[in-house]
C-alpha cells in the first residue's frame, strides 16, 4: 500500500499519525481563492518528480497536475511494499478514483497562463491515464468518478478485473488534490467548517476537504503465493453497490440504499455483525450524512452498532473526495493487520442522534471484518468489507 495525506507520505507515517490522533487544517496557499472558509487538510510539501503527458520524466509534453502525481507516488509506495517483480504488462490493469482529477492543472493555468506556447489540449481526467503511462500497464486503465465513492467503486471494479481473469495485478485506489473550484462550491452551498471536520460532533458545522492519495496493489490469493508475497495486509472479501438518486447532495434519509450496501458487503464476505471488528464510516461532519449513517449502521449491525468502534478518518484528513474510500481502506487494512484500532479525534460533545462508539484511546480490534463506508452526491453508494490476512 502507499498513503498520501496531510498526515505526511507513505503507510507508515499514516499509521503513526492516525497513532498521534492529532491534525488542524489550515487555510490553503492560493491567493485566489476569494471565498469565506478558504481552509483544507493540504498534503504536507515534499518534492514529487516532474512527470510528462507520456509517462516519461523527461518533462516533455504536457505535465500531470498535482492529483496524477500524488496516485505516482503513491503507487511507488506500494509497489516497493508490495515487493511485485516482474508482472507482464498486459496482465497489469489500473484503476483509479477521483472527483475533480486534474482540474487544478487547469485552474492554475485560468489565473496564471499556459507555460508552453502551442497550448496543447490536456484532459482533466487524467490520473489513471497518466499512471498507466508511468507504470508501463497494458491492461485496462480506467478513471471511475462519482464524485466521493469514486475510490470504492474502482477497488471494486479492479477486484472484478482480477476474479474474471482480465489482470493478474490491479494497481487501484484514489487521488485527490486541491481544486479551487470545489472548495469554492462547498463554501456557496454552505457546507464548510470553519473550525475543523468534526463528525458526529453536535456542533459540526460542514465538511472540511483534504488532499492526498491511497493506492494498493491487488492480486488474488494465488498469485501472492506463487510469488511469495512479503506481506498481504488483508483481503477484500466483499463490495457493495447501490444508488437512492433521492437529491443532488442530499442523502435518502431513511437511508434504505445505504443500508442496502452494507449488507451486501456484509453478505458477500460472509460476515456476521459480530465478526465486524470495526468501521470506517463515510463520516463527513455534514448533519444529515452522519445522522443517515449512523441510523444505517444500527439497522445493519443491530445492538452491536453501539458497541462497535468506528474510527473518524475525515476527522484527521479531511474530506478527500474521490480518494476518501481508497484512504479507508488503507487504514481499515492497517487496523487489521497490527489487529488494533488507533484513537479518534476527540468529539466535543456527540449529537444525540449519532450513538456510535468513537474511542479516544487505542482499542484492540475484535473481529476478522472492517467495513469501510463511501457516499456521494446523487445517491451513490458504496461499502466495502475487508478481512484479516491469512497466515
Amino acid at each position: 500500500m502507499g498513503a498520501i495525506s496531510h498526515l505526511g507520505h507513505g503507510a507508515d507515517a499514516f499509521w503513526h499519525g492516525l497513532l498521534r490522533a492529532e491534525s488542524s487544517p489550515g487555510e490553503v496557499a492560493d491567493p485566489h481563492a476569494r471565498m469565506s472558509v478558504p481552509l483544507m487538510y493540504s498534503v504536507p510539501e515534499q518534492p514529487l518528480p516532474e512527470i510528462s503527458s507520456d509517462g516519461d520524466f523527461d518533462g516533455g509534453g504536457v505535465p500531470p497536475g498535482l492529483a496524477s502525481r500524488y496516485a505516482i507516488e503513491g503507487a511507488r509506495q506500494a509497489l516497493a511494499d508490495a515487493g511485485l517483480g516482474e508482472v507482464p504488462a498486459e496482465r497489469t490493469a489500473v484503476v483509479i478514483g477521483t472527483g475533480m482529477g486534474d482540474s487544478g492543472l487547469h485552474e492554475r493555468w485560468r489565473t496564471d497562463g499556459r507555460p508552453d506556447a502551442d497550448g496543447e489540449w490536456a484532459p482533466v481526467f487524467s490520473v489513471a491515464s497518466a499512471l498507466g503511462a508511468w507504470l508501463g500497464a497494458e491492461g485496462p486503465v480506467s478513471s471511475i468518478s462519482n464524485a466521493c465513492a469514486a475510490s470504492g467503486f474502482g477497488l471494486s471494479a479492479a477486484a472484478d478485473l482480477i476474479r474474471t481473469g482480465v489482470a493478474d495485478v490491479v494497481v487501484a485506489g484514489g487521488a485527490e488534490a486541491y481544486s479551487r473550484v470545489a472548495l469554492a462550491c462547498f463554501n456557496r452551498l454552505g457546507a464548510i467548517d470553519p473550525e475543523r471536520c468534526r463528525p458526529f460532533d453536535a456542533r459540526r458545522a460542514g465538511t472540511v476537504f483534504g488532499e492526498g492519495a491511497g493506492i494498493m496493489i491487488l492480486e488474488s490469493a494465488e498469485h501472492a503465493r506463487a510469488r511469495s508475497a512479503p506481506r498481504v495486509y488483508a483481503e477484500l472479501a466483499g463490495e457493495g453497490w447501490s444508488c437512492d438518486a433521492h437529491h443532488a447532495t442530499a442523502p435518502e434519509p431513511a437511508g434504505t440504499q445505504i443500508v442496502r450496501a452494507m449488507r451486501a458487503a456484509l453478505e458477500q464476505a460472509g460476515a456476521s455483525a459480530e465478526e465486524v471488528g470495526c468501521v470506517v464510516p463515510h463520516g463527513t461532519g455534514t448533519e444529515l450524512n452522519d445522522v443517515v449513517e449512523s441510523g444505517a449502521l444500527h439497522t445493519v449491525l443491530g445492538e452491536r452498532a453501539a458497541r462497535t468502534p468506528l474510527y473518524s478518518l475525515k476527522a484527521l484528513v479531511g474530506h478527500t473526495g474521490g480518494a476518501a474510500a481508497a484512504l479507508g481502506t488503507v487504514a481499515a487494512a492497517l487496523m487489521l493487520h497490527h489487529r488494533k484500532v488507533p484513537p479518534n479525534r476527540p468529539v466535543a460533545e456527540l449529537d444525540p442522534q449519532c450513538r456510535v462508539r468513537l474511542p479516544e484511546s487505542e482499542v484492540p480490534l475484535e473481529g476478522r471484518f472492517a467495513l469501510v463506508n463511501a457516499y456521494a452526491f446523487g445517491g451513490n453508494n458504496v461499502s466495502l468489507v475487508l478481512k484479516e490476512a491469512r497466515a
